[in-house]
């Protein structure tokens, strides 16, 4: 009977560790992850900023990129146009 109580005691120590190693892993996991999308966003936005500062240069600043801020006014002017 020992060696059966022994055993069991033996194997459930044995899988808490595994799960614990497990939800380790797992964090780990995630760490990876967000670090590698934050990677890829900012490798995005610079990507970006060179294709936008290429096709200025390309044009010699006949097309300027428009900003989210400058849009309204853009839309109310062409509005203004069209009456």
């Amino acid at each position: 009977m020992k060696l059966n109580s022994l055993g069991a005691a033996s194997l459930l120590a044995l899988s808490l560790v595994v799960v614990s190693g497990c939800d380790q892993v797992e964090k780990s996991a995630q760490q990876v992850m967000g670090k590698a999308t934050e990677s890829a966003k900012q490798v995005i936005d610079e990507t970006h900023k060179a294709a936008e500062q290429a096709l200025s240069e390309a044009t010699q600043g006949l097309i300027s990129p428009q900003k989210k801020d400058d849009q309204p006014q853009n839309e109310s002017e062409s509005t203004r146009k069209e009456a």
